[in-house]
């Protein structure tokens, strides 16, 4: 059976990079399996899936290079096959109307009393559980409901689906039984008859349970007495999501559902969905959540979380492509940087992570830097110009000075938007930061070997190694340590304290530009200030 994988987003705004983590990994998936990878849009929710909102999804799949197979479906043109599930569900049984959800009435889908007829549903075993006497139990053709008891002895209200409780028979408190289930079951279900039951202390019944195995998080179960109908159409005519999502993916014959584990309650349903409508459930494998440092789930507050943000800051594709693959998932070494290629090679479910994958920027930026220095330098040059669009000083720059200085900071810069610190190489006169001059120029004996380094380059051609030699030289005869005073002429030359090699600094500002700064620097910045 050839691999058929969705990415079934419900655009409403700016893309989340947990939403897009997810259609990376179905790409992935598909790709490596050799299968189709669809693209589903689930716009029905009117207000809020703009037609803005539904271009910004598909250009930020464009971005990340996330192509696809087939026009994509978008679930509103699916409307009557939705509503005509509905209507088979109701006439088989398998669904009743209830004024659920509004003033109208809403379409209910039941949990089949016979589950053990859908694959997947087994029986656990007898058990008892003790009810509060103080509410009365009220069983319709809707379901049960009761009240369990709390620590504290307070009724903690419940409502179930009938086919929880197979062989129900409801006790008081001197253990006699007050009602057989089995026994009106027929009639309850047809909507004939229905019951109420003051003073019950005990349930007895046949547990149930649905199970399915999931590619990633292995076997799950859900009791069926802990589940209750599900709502499917609205009383306002609309279809609920359960019942679109399902009739959508046998409409576009899905084999495998790869999703966000916040889904994993939702599978234990549409497992009964699929088999109503006469359709086998494909496979699911739902990824771990992205989390913060505290474990909670990663949101705009904790930092970039859109993926407009990290474009819009000079984030490459590639980047965040290849970081997002591996945030839950790990090819099985310890490789980090991965081309696409490799990682669809790689790339299997059995290795995605079981628990919450941790959102850490730090690692993310690293990476981008690594990416940056490897794309050729006019699109280095391109992207920065374009993160610099705002600055009169990058506009009015020599074009062939701003391709020297790219050139010089692409290995350096891990952010397009990092260029804005370029400033001071493009000024007569940078901006001295205070810290740094008090850090570094106004130490003891600075100035004083400033002033020495300003006459030993006035007769020397600007070079990366006559500087070098130069300043060594001045280093040495000032008392300094090797090396103990580049971060002072850095200082100096540029007004800050981090940036590119100083001797390739000072070869590229030339020979009147590093004296003039030399000079500034040792005639303003270089003296302690009064005590």
């Amino acid at each position: 059976m050839s691999v058929r994988v969705r990415f079934a987003p419900s655009p409403t705004g700016q893309v989340h990079i947990g939403n897009i983590r997810t259609g990376i990994f179905d790409w992935l998936f598909a790709r490596h399996e050799g299968g189709a990878f669809l693209v589903r849009v689930e716009d029905t929710d009117l207000e809020r899936s703009t037609p803005e909102a539904i271009k910004a999804l598909f250009e930020v799949m464009d971005w990340l290079g996330i192509d696809y197979d087939d026009e994509p479906l978008y679930q509103t043109s699916q409307l009557e096959t939705h509503l005509a599930a509905a209507t088979k569900l109701l006439a088989a049984g398998d669904a009743y109307r209830s004024a659920k959800g509004g003033a109208g009435e809403a379409t209910v889908f039941r949990i089949p009393w016979d589950a053990e007829a859908v694959p997947g549903v087994s029986v656990v075993g007898p058990v008892e559980l003790v009810v509060h006497p103080d509410v009365p139990v009220v069983l319709n053709h809707e379901g049960i409901s009761y009240a369990q008891v709390s620590r504290k002895g307070k009724p903690m209200p419940q409502v179930a689906c009938l086919a929880g409780f197979k062989d129900l028979e409801i006790s008081d408190a001197d253990g006699t039984v007050l009602f057989t289930l089995n026994d009106s079951i027929q009639g309850i279900l047809a909507g004939d008859e229905a019951f109420e039951i003051p003073g019950a202390t005990t349930f007895r019944f046949t547990r149930r349970q649905v199970a399915y195995d999931d590619i990633v998080k292995g076997r799950l179960a859900k009791p069926l007495d802990s589940m209750k109908d599900q709502v499917i159409v609205r009383s306002n005519g609309s279809p609920i999501f359960h019942l679109a999502n399902v009739c959508d993916d046998v409409t576009q014959g899905i084999t495998h559902i790869v999703r966000g584990d916040d889904h994993v309650e939702n599978t234990y349903r549409h497992i009964f969905l699929f088999a109503a409508l006469g359709a086998t459930p494909p496979k699911y494998g739902h990824l771990p959540m992205i989390v913060n440092q505290q474990g909670k789930p990663y949101s705009k507050r904790d930092g970039d979380a859109f993926v407009g943000d990290f474009r819009a800051k000079g984030y490459l594709p590639q980047a965040l492509f290849n970081y997002l693959t591996l945030l839950g998932w790990s090819p099985g070494d310890d490789r980090e940087k991965m081309s696409r290629d490799e990682i669809v090679d790689a790339f299997t479910l059995d290795r995605v992570q079981h628990a919450s994958a941790q959102m850490d920027l730090r690692k993310l930026l690293n990476l981008n830097g690594q990416y940056m220095a490897e794309i050729p330098l006019d699109e280095f040059i391109s992207g920065c110009r374009e993160a610099l669009a705002e600055a009169d000083w990058a506009m009015q720059a020599d074009a062939a000075y701003f391709a020297q200085v790219a050139e010089l900071m692409q290995t350096r810069t891990k952010l397009f938007t990092d260029a804005a610190s370029w400033q001071c190489l493009f000024v007569d006169i940078p901006e001295y930061e205070a810290k740094g001059c008090r850090k570094f120029l106004q130490k003891p004996g600075v100035k004083g070997a400033l002033e020495a380094l300003v006459g030993a380059l006035a007769d020397t051609t600007f070079t990366v190694d006559t500087l070098e030699a130069a300043i060594q030289a001045v280093t040495e005869s000032a008392g300094f340590a090797p090396g103990k005073l580049n971060q002072a002429i850095r200082v100096a030359i540029t007004g800050c304290t981090v940036g590119a090699g100083i001797y390739e600094t000072m070869e590229l500002l030339g020979k009147d530009r590093s004296l003039a700064r030399l000079q500034y620097a040792i005639g303003n910045c270089s003296d302690a200030p009064a005590q």
